[in-house]
């Protein structure tokens, strides 16, 4: 190999360390990062739904009540929800349910504290 391909070879090389080096994993985002991010992307669209960040396995309920039937649950990480409503309490410290399609089709109230809203009721979703 001559000296001008060896150059450039490492020159590529480098290159791709560094890009890799400088390249940051969603795994590797901080937890509030993540949060942080999520909540930024939640709003209210054009469709009148609230599209937002939810936790993972997320169950919906039958009633706004951790009492009530499970319905089935979101698998995923970003879900839209039609409409909230007051229930029962929530490890989130207020009463705000969001309703939603699940992922097994079936429709339930998600607890506030699994969607990642800035401030709940989220602002501009209608009240169901």
């Amino acid at each position: 190999m001559n000296v001008r391909k060896k150059i450039t070879v490492l020159a590529m090389a480098g290159a791709l360390a560094l890009g890799m080096a400088s390249a940051q994993s969603p795994a590797s985002a901080t937890p509030v990062k993540a949060v942080q991010a999520a909540r930024a992307e939640c709003g209210v669209r054009s469709d009148a739904r609230l599209h937002c960040g939810n936790r993972a396995g997320a169950k919906g309920y039958a009633d706004r009540s951790y009492r009530s039937a499970t319905r089935g649950q979101l698998n995923g990480t970003f879900s839209w929800f039609q409409c909230w409503g007051h229930g029962d309490p929530h490890p989130g410290g207020n009463d705000i349910w969001y309703w939603t399609q699940l992922d097994n089709g079936a429709w339930g109230n998600v607890p506030a504290v699994d969607v990642s809203t800035g401030q709940d009721p989220a602002p501009g979703l209608a009240q169901c």
